[in-house]
């Protein structure tokens, strides 16, 4: 008998302190209330080097605790050119960051980019919104959209 395949997604968007981190934590809880998670490698990354080491933003992990989601365990990183070789599926979060995942990745491994919207099932927006600068309800929306999506994306590795 095979062992079960192993997908491994990355999350990505520009610094890996907010929405990619909890893309990663909300992706991960998912996953195990699926069942899946033993089947899956899951990571984030930033498209730029700001907050390298750094854990994610205090806003970030504070809303997705109080959905009962732990973003504390991870620190943000810079995506890196093995990780178009290693990762199944590189899923960013607006079209921003895509382009320039699209810009550094070698030709044979483009059929590994995508948005990470385009798994939700319930929200029509292509783009998670980046709430840094904006106000604490941006948190929210945040969630709300990565949640959709990350049901999606379960959703669709189940199948």
């Amino acid at each position: 008998m095979n062992p079960p395949k192993v997908t491994s997604i990355l999350f990505i968007c520009m610094g890996n302190i907010c929405r990619s981190p909890t893309a990663e934590g909300v992706f991960r809880a998912k996953a195990k209330a699926a069942g899946i998670s033993e089947q899956l490698v899951i990571d984030s990354a930033g498209t730029h080097a700001y907050h390298i080491g750094e854990p994610p933003d205090a806003r970030s992990h504070g809303f997705a605790v109080k959905r009962g989601f732990d973003l504390s365990q991870q620190r943000a990183r810079q995506i890196k050119a093995e990780d178009f070789v290693n990762f199944d599926l590189l899923l960013a979060m607006d079209k921003s960051n895509l382009a320039l995942l699209q810009a550094a990745c070698p030709e044979p491994y483009q059929h590994k980019l995508d948005l990470l919207m385009h798994y939700a099932q319930h929200t029509q927006a292509e783009e998670v919104p980046d709430p840094y600068y904006g106000g604490v309800s941006g948190f929210d929306l945040v969630l709300d959209y990565i949640e959709d999506a990350s049901e999606g994306l379960v959703a669709r590795l189940q199948k």
